[in-house]
């Protein structure tokens, strides 16, 4: 019996850690602790990544009323314009979220640990005054008959101040923790009895930092800003002078009547790349400090305010495609001011030296995402290269599906968010049973999350595509495209928030290898299929590369390699 039951141990010790996914899936809907933190970052996290987009098809919407040439010709530009700014805002904010989750965390720990040796000393020297005191009762000590008054003032004094003191520390006792701990116990000389576990979790560690109120210090966030407002000024230069050379190379020639509409709408969207860097990166630190309410708010009334200018100086202004793009850029610099206020008041921006910022840290690992979302980048734009190729008609409808397949697959992000923030923070903790809850409970959210997307966007496409357009033509393509759009979105969830794992854990490098692998099938696909199948071919391609994108993810968490080897060495249920 002993050697069966080791046999089976053995045997257990050696599954697959694949397993995992499944592990206490029943409970994805219980809102316990874990559940509760997931939602508090994701849904926030989901609305304000879904806000830009829709933004961005109400922009679609206003500019379709132009005509199918304005239409595809703003489809074009604004892939250009997201696709440069990928490559230089998702390595920063990606880092920046993770490393000030992580750098947030260590200070926290100091401070609680700060709270705990404060209160040892005061303990101690509460023990040393009343041994004092002993020793000297014992030792038959008598005070002068001469200083026997002052000696009743001095003590009646001390009593009335010892008093005082104890009043003072009762009403603090509510918001300080005691012995180091939040376990709600008045002081004693023993320090240790409350668990020490527990004064490292989040909710005690976060609520240990409530005690005051100063700006906190994390080099991560100053770094970000820099870099990104660098960023931003070299992206719009870039798009600026190069706009007619990017839609030579996205299959929009000199002569084609794209070319005017695309070239104002690019060039003027363009001015607004240093507001977008910089909005993002802010963006990042926030989610470092898993707030997501406040890039939320800001979010929303950037993006209120796109949505009032944009009939004004679309229509009545008569600005056609640049009035878009001018209240696009305007909203971005709003958000931009609102962000910036608020972080002034959270974060010292400026650090006591430039020793203190992580470029070093940033450029490593950033390379490592920079090489990742190049080959993403190329993908999706190599698609609406082929589309555009098409002409006028496949390329509007090609842009209205594309902008409803990443915007829904986007509120997947939001759980993606709240995994990166609440990983970074297990992982620099060593809490590895919470990386792994954590880890299955977004992916398996991400999941259900996928399955409703699918029959809302199926459903919401085929009856609502024609309000992105009146075209006969650009509404049938449209429905043909939409089981492509409406299936993959189960698909699209799991790899967005599997970025969100990855990125959690750290694991830049394998992120950008296993990327540049799947760009690579990618890329031949798209060629192959849209020269065999045209339109059509460009959906089934673009379903195949995020299926490799999730596989990906499946692979490196479900075999136990890299940071997750720990779940190798755990028993699976």
């Amino acid at each position: 019996m002993a050697e069966d039951s080791t046999l089976r141990s053995s045997s257990s010790r050696w599954l697959m850690p694949v397993f995992v996914f499944f592990k206490d899936a029943r409970l994805v809907f219980k809102m316990d602790s874990i559940g509760m933190e997931i939602l508090r970052i994701a849904f926030p996290a989901a609305l304000a990544l879904a806000a830009d987009p829709i933004a961005s098809l109400i922009d679609t919407a206003f500019i379709g009323r132009l005509g199918p040439v304005e239409l595809a010709a703003v489809g074009v530009s604004i892939a250009i314009f997201n696709q440069a700014s990928r490559i230089t805002i998702f390595p920063l904010v990606n880092i920046t979220t993770s490393f000030v989750a992580e750098e947030d965390t260590f200070e926290r720990i100091k401070k609680v640990k700060e709270l705990v040796q404060g209160d040892e000393d005061h303990n101690d020297s509460l023990e040393k005054g009343e041994a004092f005191k002993s020793s000297k009762r014992s030792a038959g000590m008598k005070e002068p008959e001469d200083n026997l008054e002052k000696g009743s003032a001095k003590t009646s004094s001390t009593e009335e101040n010892e008093a005082t003191y104890s009043n003072n520390e009762t009403k603090e006792s509510s918001s300080v923790p005691q012995n180091g701990t939040l376990c709600n116990k008045p002081l004693t000389a023993n320090t240790t009895t409350c668990n020490k576990s527990a004064a490292q979790s989040d909710s005690e560690i976060s609520s240990a930092t409530k005690v005051t109120k100063k700006k906190r210090d994390i080099p991560s966030a100053s770094t970000a800003l820099f870099m990104g407002s660098i960023l931003g000024l070299v992206q719009a230069i870039f798009l600026v002078f190069g706009a007619k050379v990017l839609l030579n190379i996205m299959g929009v020639k000199s002569d084609s009547p794209m070319m005017s509409p695309a070239k104002k709408y690019l060039t003027l969207r363009s001015l607004g790349a240093p507001a977008v860097l910089l909005s993002l990166a802010m963006q990042g630190v926030f989610r470092g400090f898993k707030d997501t309410k406040t890039p939320l708010y800001a979010t929303v009334a950037g993006d209120l305010a796109n949505i009032i200018l944009d009939p004004i100086f679309i229509f009545v202004c008569r600005l056609g495609v640049s009035g878009a793009a001018i209240a696009h850029v305007l909203s971005q610099y709003l958000i931009s001011l609102i962000l910036l206020l608020k972080l002034m008041k959270e974060v010292h921006l400026l650090p006591p030296s430039l020793k203190d910022l992580q470029f070093s840290r940033f450029l490593k690992n950033g390379f490592w995402l920079l090489t990742r979302v190049i080959a993403v980048t190329i993908c999706v734009t190599l698609a609406a290269s082929r589309a555009a190729t098409l002409g006028s008609i496949p390329m509007a409808a090609f842009q209205i599906c594309l902008q409803v397949w990443l915007t829904s697959s986007l509120l997947a992000d939001g759980l993606a968010v709240a995994g990166q923030a609440i990983l970074a923070g297990a992982f620099a903790e060593k809490d590895y049973k919470k990386a792994t809850l954590a880890a299955t409970r977004v992916l398996q959210m991400g999941f259900i999350l996928g399955l409703g997307l699918a029959l809302v966007v199926g459903l919401g496409l085929y009856f609502g595509s024609g309000i992105f357009s009146k075209d006969v033509n650009v509404i049938h393509l449209i429905h043909i495209g939409i089981p492509f759009v409406a299936a993959t979105q189960p698909i699209n969830s799991l790899a967005f928030v599997f970025d969100g794992v990855n990125f959690g854990a750290s694991d830049f490098v394998y992120s950008a290898y296993s990327m540049v692998l799947v760009a690579i099938a990618s890329i031949a696909s798209i060629f192959v299929l849209s020269k065999a199948s045209g339109f059509v071919g460009i959906w089934v391609a673009l379903t195949i590369y995020m299926g490799l994108r999730t596989f990906a993810g499946v692979w490196r968490m479900g075999t136990g390699t890299g940071p997750w080897s720990f779940l190798r060495g755990r028993l699976l249920p």
